[in-house]
């Protein structure tokens, strides 16, 4: 164990006071492990707190959740799907790296540790190594050094007596211990002193009032100075002369803020510090008195200082005086370390620390700003603010004494030092004043910081606040209320100045729009931006430098960088905080309305290949603008114009010019939007107010549906200022929609001369009321009303419809094509029939056709709306003629008395009926707006009845229609004339030919089973051949006026001409010139032998079997009834194909 010497171990100091053991030996304390830890050093460099990175990554996280709840419910389900797999894939990563890190955070506590031993070895190699340094510096110093000469006399007197004969008395009694005095000894001395104290300074002693606070106690007396320092002083004897010694001090004050560094300066002094002010006390009380002891010889002692007459010593006084300004010059220096220390911890490039000569004054700089060298010229010529914000300076002052309110003293205290003075001087006066000190602390903010000149006001703060307290020494907090005034100033002003500013007043001037607020303890700015978003504007206390930050909320993840941008541009000319705020705000806006299209999945521009006087066409108050383009229209937009205090909102139509060389856009039209009554439901268009609108004309809307010009109202009149709901977008978006739809509607009116007018749309469309009301804005949107002789003139059918035809764009609340529905209630009521009208009352015969048939509405729906007058009037062509065609055909079998003819089916698109027994004929319209006037398809066939029966797996009767090889004629004769005209020519030709086409379809079949080459075909709607095998002769059937039919021989022509030059031949009788003639066989067929004779047998054997009717043989043929054309036809038939079977027998 290392030998204690003093308390002291031998290799360095201790604070640990050894421990005495039973058995006398020592033992020093060991200090704890925790003790030796709160004495390392703290070292934080290159730390990051864990619960910033846990802070940013549930930021992004909610960030991101709160952006998915927004745009997946216009998701598809795979991309939703994908959406959250590609999500939790991405932070699934960043989890586990928190995790890992978390993991590793767990040594994070042994690092700290390490790091802070690495900090106190590198202190103590410091100190080494200045130590090594002082040792070297102690060599060089004392190799000059010489040894003084040796002391002969003492060496010979102990030589030769054994003893020192000159050893001084100091020796000897160090040596030679005196006798030390008893309990009650050293009790009695104390107690004599004590007495001799108190009675010396209660009769004769001048004791300043401030250390009037005294305790005599240990044979000492203990002065008290409030706020300043507790001293013990003591006598030096009991005699009149004697005088004071000065024992300790203890300096009252506390240190407040970071303790760091504090133990350098003890409350009580020690060492060094003690010896030095032991001896300046002690010199000032003993300034007056006579020397201890007198000079050695030879020496001359300087001249002591004497008091003058009538003139008493107080050395009280003096060292009240000289401990006052240890106090005060104590505390100042804890201060400037302080200050010091601040710098050391970030402050130094934006802190300035001065201290003069005399240590009485320190001067601090704030928020200095030192430019880069390349930014020298640029910061003058933008006469940026001072280099420095402010300047705070501290000094020891002395103070005259003053009366009244500001005196130092109270009038007690004065009272009572007047009247010591009159009982202990008498007439005397004292040889030294009381000096009263304090601290003057001053703030200087300079002019211009920022930007800004604060009023005088702004520039005052209570002295209380700048007052040092003893009890609380703590730079920091001082520095920083200095601070947190400037930038109050600051803040006000530029408060002031966008609420009274032009260019901001409109914005910011709303009260609450521009708060004043304290953010973490700094004076700030809560800026309202729009909606919800808020900015924070500040200065930061460290630097000086505007700030702008967010509220630090979970929503605003992801905002800082752009802040910090804005902030570093913002510091380079302060003066443009408003600018900054207006664009920051603009941006804002924009960016939200930007997420909410976004949200809504549209397609929006924040520019557009506009021209500058194009732009202007949107108001002088537009700020912003953002352009949605309309998916269904794409040359034209819905803008978000963003004023200074709301949205305004206008649809725009644009025109690209083909001929500059960017492709420039044009504003052809523009409509204001009057948000507010849409978004309340009510109808943008209302018809019934005042006067009915003129036809053709749109009505003039009210006040009410125009969005005025002047700027919307303030903040505190519209909560919801720039607040869009996507709810609200999309129901602007699809009445957008639906007025562009509207307009091209009208347009195509306007373009064909067809007045309209709008109509309330919440009447009853029919069938497509349902598809109607998919949206909530489809009921405050007008339809439009034309009258049916305006749009069907010229049209075929006109007289089908009733007056007034209403046509509803639809479908252009949804991302699909937009179309339009037109409605046309029928005059007259056919209802349809047949399988696609059985069992319910709404009918849809084709994809653009739904027919109500409870009330006779017929609606044609169009998938083009630039195009959808030209689809409607084509369908209504289609349609009216088929309902024509359908009326005329029902009253056939009472108009006309053909009771087999009914009405089989019919569906506002095709008509079958049977015009005869059971064979049918189904009509349908096709290309009704051609230059020809449309055409007709028709289909033939049969009734098919359920009871048939089979024969060899064959159906009994054959379902085969002859009519369809008449289809092409037939067709053909619904072109000319009246509907209703030919339509009974159609069903007269086709009654009165189906026995000539029953009868050949039978000989056909019955010679195909026969093996007889026959064909029969038809020449034109009324004209049918048979050809014969050799393909030379023919037999063919026409028909005639009358219901009549001629057959005839092929190679003849009703029309052939006489030798004597008559066209036409009666066909009344037999002529005589065809008998007696003989003509010439054509190229194509010959006649056919003794033909004229194989009528007449014909005729008799259709007698002999009874076939009622007229017959008329004439030289080509014969003429009968049509009841009898199917006996005699094939009597005719049968005897041809006999004759010219054995006419080829012989040369065979």
């Amino acid at each position: 164990m290392e030998q204690a010497v003093n308390g002291l171990v031998m290799n360095g100091t201790t604070s640990h006071l050894p421990l005495p053991l039973q058995n006398g030996d020592l033992v020093l304390h060991e200090p704890s492990p925790e003790e030796l830890e709160r004495e390392l050093p703290v070292v934080t460099d290159g730390q990051v707190p864990l619960g910033e990175l846990t802070s940013r990554l549930v930021q992004a996280m909610y960030a991101e959740l709160t952006e998915f709840a927004e745009t997946m419910p216009t998701m598809s389900d795979a991309a939703r799907k994908r959406s959250l797999a590609d999500w939790v894939v991405k932070f699934k990563r960043q989890v586990v790296k928190l995790y890992a890190i978390a993991k590793w955070s767990r040594d994070a506590s042994v690092v700290q540790k390490a790091m802070n031993i690495t900090a106190f070895l590198m202190d103590q190699n410091g100190q080494f190594e200045e130590a090594i340094m002082g040792l070297k510096y102690g060599k060089e110093s004392l190799d000059p050094a010489r040894l003084r000469n040796h002391d002969l006399l003492t060496s010979l007197d102990v030589l030769t007596t054994g003893t020192y004969r000159r050893l001084p008395s100091c020796i000897k009694e160090l040596i030679i211990p005196p006798v030390p005095l008893t309990d009650e000894e050293v009790a009695k001395t104390l107690a004599d002193i004590e007495d001799a104290m108190r009675y010396r300074l209660r009769t004769s002693e001048i004791v300043p009032w401030e250390l009037s606070q005294y305790r005599i106690a240990d044979g000492r007396v203990w002065f008290t100075a409030p706020k300043l320092f507790e001293a013990s002083l003591c006598l030096q004897g009991a005699g009149k002369t004697d005088g004071w010694f000065f024992v300790n001090v203890t300096f009252l004050f506390k240190v407040g803020g970071d303790l760091t560094g504090m133990q350098d300066f003890p409350r009580t002094p020690t060492g060094v510090l003690k010896r030095n002010i032991t001896d300046e006390a002690d010199a000032r009380l003993a300034f007056y008195l006579p020397p201890e002891a007198p000079p050695p010889p030879g020496v001359e002692a300087p001249p002591r200082p004497e008091l003058p007459e009538g003139v008493v010593d107080a050395p009280l006084v003096r060292v009240f005086n000289f401990l006052q300004m240890m106090s005060l010059s104590y505390q100042l220096e804890i201060l400037w370390y302080q200050a010091e220390h601040m710098r050391s911890l970030g402050w130094a490039d934006y802190l300035k620390v001065e201290m003069t000569n005399n240590r009485q004054k320190m001067v601090v700089s704030y928020w200095l700003w030192k430019p880069l060298p390349g930014q020298q010229a640029s910061s003058q010529a933008r006469n940026r603010a001072p280099q420095l914000g402010g300047k705070l300076s501290i000094s020891i002052t002395r103070v005259k004494e003053k009366t009244g309110r500001q005196a130092m003293r109270s009038p007690k205290a004065r009272v009572l030092a007047e009247l010591q003075e009159r009982s202990k001087l008498e007439r005397a006066r004292p040889s030294d004043e009381v000096e009263h000190l304090r601290f003057d602390v001053q703030w200087e903010p300079a002019q211009g910081t920022l930007g800004v000149n604060i009023g005088p006001e702004d520039a005052y703060i209570p002295p209380e606040q700048l007052a040092i307290d003893p009890n609380d020494l703590d730079f920091e907090g001082l520095l920083r209320r200095v601070i947190r005034r400037h930038t109050e100033g600051i803040m006000k002003y530029f408060q002031r100045d966008l609420m009274q500013n032009a260019h901001t007043r409109n914005v910011f001037s709303a009260p609450g729009e521009v708060t004043f607020v304290t953010n973490e303890g700094t004076p700030s700015l809560r800026v309202h931006l729009c909606a919800d978003e808020v900015v924070i504007v500040t200065v930061d206390p460290r630097t000086g430098r505007l700030t702008l930050c967010d509220t630090g909320d979970l929503a605003a993840a992801g905002r800082g960088p752009r802040f910090a941008a804005i902030s570093d541009r913002l510091n380079d000319s302060p003066q443009r905080l408003p600018e900054a705020l207006i664009r920051l705000r603009l941006s804002t806006i924009t960016d939200l309305a930007e997420q909410k299209v976004q949200y809504v999945g549209l397609q929006s521009f924040r520019e557009r290949n506009f021209l500058p006087e194009e732009i202007a066409k949107l108001g002088p108050d537009a700020r912003g603008k953002l352009y949605i383009q309309l998916a269904n229209f794409t040359s034209h937009y819905l803008v978000l114009v963003i004023t200074d205090n709301d949205y305004r909102y206008a649809l725009i139509n644009v025109k690209v010019q083909r001929d500059t060389m960017y492709n420039n856009l044009i504003m052809e039209d523009i409509g204001w939007l009057d948000i507010h009554r849409l978004h309340t439901g009510d109808m943008v268009v209302e018809p019934g107010h005042g006067p009915e609108p003129v036809v053709g004309q749109k009505r003039k809307r009210d006040d009410r549906d125009e969005v005025p010009v002047v700027p919307a109202a303030p903040a505190e009149q519209n909560p919801t200022s720039f607040r869009l709901e996507t709810k609200v977008l999309r129901e602007l978006y699809a009445y957008c929609c639906a007025r562009v739809a509207y307009t091209k509607v009208e347009q195509q009116f306007k373009l064909r001369q067809i007045p309209y007018t709008h109509v309330n749309s919440t009447a009853s469309i029919g069938a497509l009321d349902a598809a109607h009301i998919q949206s909530s804005l489809a009921r405050s949107i007008p339809a439009l009303c034309v009258l049916s002789r305006d749009i069907l003139s010229g049209a075929p059918a006109e007289e089908a419809a009733m007056p007034n035809i209403r046509v509803i764009p639809l479908n252009w609340w949804s991302n699909d094509q937009a179309k339009v529905v037109t409605c046309v209630k029928l005059k007259y009521v056919q209802q349809p029939i047949g399988k696609r009208a059985s069992g319910t009352s709404v009918i849809r015969p084709s994809k653009r056709i739904v027919y109500d048939t409870r009330e006779a509405i017929v609606s044609f729906l169009s998938d083009d709306v630039d195009k959808c007058v030209d689809e409607f009037l084509e369908e209504w062509a289609r349609v009216s003629k088929m309902v024509v065609i359908a009326r005329e055909v029902a009253q056939m079998s009472t108009k006309h008395l053909w009771t087999d003819v009914r009405l089989l089916s019919f569906d506002l698109q095709t008509v079958e009926f049977a015009y005869a027994a059971d064979y049918t004929l189904s009509l349908t319209c096709t290309d009704q707006l051609t230059s020809t006037g449309g055409s007709y398809h028709l289909r033939f066939g049969r009734v098919e009845h359920d009871d048939e029966m089979e024969v060899d797996g064959e159906p009994l009767r054959t379902t085969h229609n002859p009519h369809e090889d008449v289809e092409p004629y037939m067709r053909n004769l619904l072109r000319h004339g009246p509907l209703t005209s030919t339509l009974h020519r159609l069903v007269s030709l086709l009654r009165e030919t189906l026995p000539i086409v029953a009868e050949l379809e039978e000989i056909r079949a019955a010679a195909a089973r026969s093996g007889v080459v026959v064909d029969t075909f038809a020449k034109s709607a009324g004209w049918f051949r048979i050809l014969y095998g050799d393909l030379r002769h023919a037999l063919d059937f026409r028909l005639m006026a009358g219901a009549r039919v001629v057959i005839l021989d092929g190679s003849h022509s009703l029309f052939d001409d006489s030798a004597d030059g008559h066209t036409l031949r009666r066909l009344s009788g037999p002529s005589k010139a065809f008998a007696s003639r003989d003509r010439e066989p054509t190229a194509a067929l010959q006649p056919i032998p003794d033909f004229r004779a194989l009528v007449q047998d014909a005729i008799k054997g259709a007698v002999a079997r009874g076939v009622a009717g007229q017959f008329a043989p004439i030289d080509i043929g014969v003429i009968c009834d049509v009841s009898a054309v199917r006996v005699v036809g094939r009597l005719l038939y049968e005897r041809v194909l006999e004759k010219l079977a054995a006419q080829a027998g012989p040369h065979l």
